[in-house]
């Protein structure tokens, strides 16, 4: 769960260190996002060689919260980081980078962005 000023750690070889959320997409009354939600993010911090500059406004969905996440058989799924991944656009749901670090959580299969869980390494 994040909020407005979170920052988050990129998740992908996109360029991207360091995204501090900007907006979080569903209502203008909207104040959390949860593991698969899209984000509008600003690059804090970047490689120089990357596809991503500093100061780039771009959409991310979140992989990973510290927050735990509930599931319907009364599990609790929690992670160490909050981090997500830089798409193109919330319509083709397709990643930036070619790479995903670190484990995801299975909601992210879940609302639809299915190739940013078949290039994860693990999907918990």
């Amino acid at each position: 769960m994040v909020q407005h000023r979170s920052m988050l750690i990129a998740a992908d070889n996109s360029g991207a260190k360091l995204l501090q959320v900007i907006h979080i997409f569903g209502g203008s009354t909207r104040k959390f996002g949860r593991i698969g939600d899209v984000l509008n993010c600003v690059v804090k911090d970047a490689s120089p060689t990357g596809q991503v500059k500093i100061g780039e406004i771009v959409k991310v969905v979140l992989v990973r919260t510290r927050k735990e996440v509930r599931r319907k058989d009364s599990s609790f799924v929690r992670f160490s980081d909050n981090a997500g991944v830089v798409i193109d656009n919330p319509d083709d749901k397709n990643p930036k980078g070619t790479r995903i670090f670190g484990p995801i959580a299975r909601e992210v299969r879940d609302a639809g962005f299915t190739k940013i869980a078949s290039m994860a390494v693990e999907v918990v």
